[in-house]
């Protein structure tokens, strides 16, 4: 998911940076930054605008027939996973997003990784399962990596509860609100083969695609 936030600062909790072997990206000096694209968004600094570019180019976009696909149960905690979310961390990372789901780069398993603050170190969810939402909704702006230039209202529940396992095989369990709770339920959503458009309205699908034609292709 693309966080808007972020994204009027310098661009922030959906988008990707390109991995750099040299870095951690549980290091709290990366930033995250918005994978949303205001309409007069800054320049970013060049090198920065390199890495994002490098990242896309590894995340599925609109079109894409794995992005409709459901996503698979992991049942094996090995090396071959870690390296999987290690990753992941690092293209959201440099592609400026807060969160990242495995279909996003073509793996058909239930991963997800996200982190909202850029001083927070990123979290994996494996099989992550939303077994409790609240009754309380708000509507907020929401962009994504793999749809450039589309920023639209998605109505989302405030909090949830969400069970999963880390990279590691671990039982967690976590209780979200706001932005965090909001990511979730977006980076799920992609492995169910849901995306944005799904939840607005036509007139609203209908600017989406537009703005999508539009765009220019590293948006």
């Amino acid at each position: 998911m693309a966080n808007q936030a972020t994204d009027a600062a310098q661009q922030d909790p959906d988008d990707t940076r390109d991995p750099d072997e040299a870095r951690d990206p549980r290091d709290p000096d990366l930033e995250i930054e918005d994978t949303a694209e205001a309409e007069a968004e800054p320049e970013l600094d060049p090198e920065v605008a390199a890495r994002r570019t490098a990242a896309l180019a590894h995340v599925r976009q609109y079109g894409d027939p794995v992005l409709r696909t459901r996503a698979r149960s992991v049942d094996r905690f090995d090396d071959a996973l870690r390296e999987q979310v290690r990753r992941m961390a690092e293209l959201m990372v440099d592609a400026l997003g807060v969160g990242l789901a495995a279909t996003q780069v073509g793996v058909l398993n239930r991963v997800l990784v996200y982190r909202v603050h850029p001083q927070a170190p990123y979290a994996a969810l494996v099989n992550p399962e939303i077994e409790w939402t609240g009754s309380e909704a708000e509507i907020m702006e929401e962009g994504c990596l793999s749809l450039p230039a589309v920023h639209v209202d998605v109505e989302r529940a405030v909090h949830v509860r969400v069970r999963a396992h880390d990279q590691y095989g671990e039982p967690v369990m976590i209780e979200a609100a706001g932005l965090p709770a909001r990511v979730i339920q977006h980076e799920v959503d992609h492995l169910d083969g849901v995306l944005v458009l799904d939840r607005i309205s036509r007139q609203q699908r209908k600017e989406a695609m537009r703005a999508m034609r539009e765009a220019p292709s590293a948006a």
